[in-house]
């Protein structure tokens, strides 16, 4: 029954809000018009639509803050996804009917045949933007603020003095700590992030969890970290992550439907459980392009996004880490483009040099399988740029 209500809120509140007027739409323009290459973007359009990368949902691509180029792709996923819906598995561990089977077409990779798609793991860099929000409100802690602080440490596991030093900032930056492994595929039911999902509790799960190394030292991929931030804020604030954002976020921003799963225990699922649409999804990470500002007001400090797209602790090769964000390097200089990254191929990401803004969707979660790639997005994009001789700032692989 718990669950039941909880979804009953969230359809509620994706769905009786009034829908998006003309004054929250894109403002449209041509390819042409803002110096980048019909051709190009239409020889990606066709690559895309030949399945080249797989199953690609949409492509949204807007610059200078002008939507330029939007194409959806239509899959039949009850087709490509039936029969494993049927089956209970490390990806549709619960009710085979219910919002955590992977496989299920009523829920993934549209919300109920809608067009909210599901963002999956970009829902962490959301979480993030909606605690900066939060801080340049100042209504939540400083992010040195131990975690542990937010806990009645009598009922929690494995402490020491690892644990006792983890901060906010670690959570946000992959750096718990945890003795964690999310380097399995989802379908391998030894994947932390699997286990946890199977799991009543998930922020008792990972909180629980003993430590492998200090905080705050290496990045370590970690999904129960970003759930943890929805406990933490309810405890912080007073308030629940989804109701904070739709007031001061989403609605300021002219976003006026989405769905947000819900955790078992209640909690606003931080880790993977937003719907937007792509329109609306681009919207946000425009928000940052734009230093946070929006219509003249300042809904996110300069700082805070300054600090949120910021190299916090290297991924491996050119690849770094912010709050929540991930820093790809192109260039012949130290240049970031700063994206989401969500299972099955959503792809959100800001070329800051270009005033490019872009969101790719798509459900490709079978292992193996061709899918698109932010580096693969990126060289598409920057080749597209005509009115600049790009040829110095093809992404690093």
């Amino acid at each position: 029954m718990r669950i039941s209500i909880f979804l009953l809120t969230n359809l509620f509140i994706a769905f009786v809000l009034p829908k998006t007027n003309a004054q929250d739409a894109w403002p449209v323009a041509t390819p042409q018009s803002v110096g980048m290459s019909k051709d190009s973007l239409e020889a990606f359009d066709k690559d895309i639509a030949s399945g080249k990368y797989g199953n690609v949902d949409g492509m949204v691509i807007t610059r200078n803050g002008k939507l330029i180029y939007q194409k959806y792709y239509r899959h039949d996923y009850s087709k490509i996804y039936g029969d494993s819906a049927k089956i209970k598995s490390a990806l549709n561990p619960h009710d085979p009917g219910g919002p955590y089977n992977y496989y299920n077409p009523w829920w993934h990779p549209y919300y109920h045949n809608s067009d909210l798609h599901s963002l999956q793991s970009v829902t962490k860099t959301i979480t993030s933007i909606i605690i900066g929000v939060a801080i340049t409100r100042k209504e939540f802690p400083d992010i040195s603020t131990k975690v542990l602080s937010f806990f009645d440490t009598s009922k929690v596991k494995n402490i020491d003095d690892r644990k006792r030093n983890m901060t906010i900032r670690d959570l946000l930056t992959m750096t718990a700590g945890f003795d964690w492994n999310e380097n399995l595929p989802y379908s391998d039911p030894r994947n932390d992030c699997t286990l946890m999902e199977a799991s009543f509790d998930w922020v008792e799960y990972t909180i629980n969890k003993p430590m492998a190394i200090e905080p705050g030292k290496s990045f370590a991929y970690n999904s129960g970290a970003s759930q943890i931030l929805s406990y933490v804020f309810r405890k912080a604030t007073g308030k629940d992550i989804e109701e904070y954002a739709v007031k001061n976020l989403f609605i300021p921003l002219g976003i006026h439907r989405h769905f947000w799963k819900r955790i078992p225990s209640g909690l606003a699922d931080t880790e993977g459980g937003l719907y937007l649409s792509a329109t609306d999804l681009a919207k946000i990470y425009y928000l940052f392009l734009q230093n946070g500002k929006w219509e003249g007001e300042q809904l996110i400090s300069a700082d805070w996004v300054k600090a949120s797209i910021s190299p916090s602790v290297s991924v491996g090769g050119t690849v770094k880490y912010g709050y929540k964000w991930w820093l790809y390097e192109y260039g012949t200089s130290t240049k970031y483009a700063w994206a989401g990254s969500g299972f099955g191929g959503q792809w959100p990401v800001v070329i800051p040099e270009y005033n490019i803004v872009a969101v790719f969707t798509g459900w490709n979660i079978i292992q193996g399988k061709p899918s698109l790639r932010v580096v693969e997005s990126l060289r598409r994009l920057v080749n597209a740029v005509s009115d600049k001789n790009n040829s110095s700032l093809k992404p690093k692989k």
